[in-house]
């Protein structure tokens, strides 16, 4: 059947199914899925407009297809699409196709959260869990099924831990995420006084640093609530063991308090004390206390107490027999205390100046290594502090001799203005005058001592010049003017340098006039061959300004 609605102009056909048109979905989809509606049909060219449908609900859509781009169950339902075309000049028709049921599957239920235990006391652990069931299929057939379990541990919960929990679950892609129902745990406190368990007695220590030895030790053993009746305690016994560690498993009995001695209780106080005036490292082991109304045992958790042996005076040695070492050696200062309890902090000083800090966290000894010069001879200490205090050793001095300097000044009657050579390996050799300054020149004079820098002169001046077979062991020194010898000076090896080459020093004269040898050099000069005179005459003038 088909109707007719007159318009001016414009006549419209509302027609029945029409089989021209069809809509094109799947059966069904996954959560988080995207989904394609399409609507379309014969002459499409002649559609002038298509709607879609859901449960008789417009849905906006655009051109031909409707997207719904992340399932949920609410997309499941009846799905169908009208279009309106134009027939013929002024007449439209607009039909609709037959409904088709679509459904969007559940991906995975939402989660559901257990808690083990589900009304726990102060102090417990509590594991919050998400049991889940994975299948895997193949055709219809089973391939595996596993169960997971997801937990939370609360390792111990209070009081104030009491509240609404919940957990979520989510795909790797976000598509999909649901929670569970929130779960209120509801943390207990210890339960009322009863005739068979009326107190709790946790221990603890009454001291929070480390117990050493012969140092008073003291234990407290507290209980909540108080009986509520006094007659429940009279007479009884409250008492302190420990377990030692010689002896596993077999508890001795330190007191009661009936007992002489230094253990006491009262059911006002709501605890009992144990004090040792004196502890030794035989004392040490596992302490726990017990009492008893005559109702039942309980007992309390174990405390490990650890007797730790304070420091004495350490043992600060030196690596070098007698003490006494040479300039470069490499010195070992170790500081040790051999029955200490760890981890020791050992400290270095010098002259009453810190040098470092060195922690040993398993026992045993520090060492403090450096190589010595002359201004690192002195008075040494060290001491040692495993957290009752330092212990200071005596000063221990350390003697430094120097060897014989390892650099000269060749060919010149005076010793402070030659040619630079320097020993290594027992051979002299020569320095390149590559970079040679003032700064490398009162290095020299320093370590000679000859006094302040004057010049920077060539070593070929300084007659007989170097042999051939004579090594070039220094290209370059790099002294910035701090270090006591050139052999602490940046240095360059040896490249590309000849004796023609050699870098001189001069020490600065009262008069700053030429010294003894250049007067020397000049008389040699003038005797000379005339092309002799006229080389070595200019290298004098440079620096002399006075002799040519």
């Amino acid at each position: 059947p088909s109707t007719i609605n007159s318009c001016p102009g414009i006549i419209d056909i509302f027609a029945a199914f029409a089989d021209w048109l069809s809509i094109d979905k799947p059966y069904y989809a996954y959560e988080g899925d995207q989904v394609v509606v399409r609507c379309s049909g014969r002459d499409n060219n002649k559609i002038k407009r298509l709607m879609f449908y859901k449960d008789g609900a417009w849905l906006p859509a655009y051109y031909s297809t409707y997207i719904i781009s992340n399932a949920r169950p609410s997309d499941s339902g009846s799905y169908y699409c009208k279009a309106k075309r134009r027939v013929f000049l002024f007449i439209d028709d607009m039909e609709e196709t037959r409904s088709a049921w679509f459904t969007v599957q559940e991906l995975f239920p939402a989660p559901q959260l257990t808690t083990r235990p589900s009304q726990p006391t102060e102090g417990a652990s509590v594991t919050l869990s998400y049991p889940t069931s994975l299948s895997f299929y193949k055709d219809g057939y089973t391939l595996r099924s596993d169960w997971d379990s997801p937990e939370f541990w609360i390792s111990t919960i209070w009081k104030e831990d009491s509240g609404y929990y919940r957990c979520g679950a989510m795909t790797v892609s976000h598509s999909v995420s649901k929670q569970s129902h929130q779960s209120y745990i509801q943390v207990q406190t210890p339960p009322a006084i009863m005739l068979s368990r009326w107190y709790q007695p946790p221990l603890q220590a009454l001291t929070l640093r480390p117990v050493f030895t012969q140092e008073s030790l003291c234990l407290e053993c507290s209980w909540r609530p108080s009986p509520s009746r006094t007659r429940w305690l009279k007479g009884r016994r409250w008492s302190l063991s420990a377990l030692w560690p010689k002896a596993p498993g077999k508890p001795r009995s330190l007191g009661t308090e009936r007992t002489r001695g230094r253990v006491w209780g009262s059911q006002s106080s709501k605890r009992a004390e144990l004090e040792i005036p004196f502890i030794w490292e035989s004392q040490a082991g596992r302490y726990y206390c017990t009492a008893d109304n005559g109702y039942g045992l309980i007992q309390s958790e174990a405390v490990n107490i650890t007797v730790r042996i304070p420091v004495s005076r350490p043992v600060l040695t030196f690596s070098v027999p007698g003490a006494q070492a040479l300039t470069g050696d490499v010195v070992e200062l170790r500081c040790e205390d051999k029955r200490a309890s760890p981890p020791i902090l050992y400290r270095f000083y010098r002259e009453d100046v810190p040098l470092g800090n060195t922690l040993v966290p398993s026992g045993g000894g520090a060492s403090f290594i450096r190589s010595v010069t002359a201004r690192h001879c002195g008075s040494y200490a060290c001491e040692a502090d495993n957290g009752r205090g330092a212990q200071r050793r005596a000063v221990a001095v350390l003697h430094l001799a120097e060897f014989p300097p390892k650099i000269r000044l060749m060919n010149c009657p005076h010793r402070c203005e030659e040619r630079v050579e320097v020993e290594k390996e027992g051979c002299w050799g020569t320095v390149c005058d590559d970079g040679w300054d003032m700064k490398d020149v009162a290095m020299v004079c320093r370590e000679l001592g000859c006094g302040a820098a004057g010049h920077t002169p060539a070593g070929t001046l300084y007659l007989p010049v170097a042999e051939e077979d004579q090594p070039v062991f220094i290209q370059g020194a790099l002294c910035n003017g701090t270090e006591e010898a050139l052999a602490e000076c940046e240095q360059l090896e040896t490249f590309d340098c000849g004796h023609d080459e050699d870098a001189g020093a001069v020490r600065l004269t009262p008069l700053q006039g030429p010294s003894l040898c250049c007067l020397q050099l000049t008389l040699l000069v003038t005797v000379a061959p005339a092309a002799f005179r006229t080389t070595h005459s200019f290298y004098i003038s440079m620096w002399s300004g006075k002799h040519h």
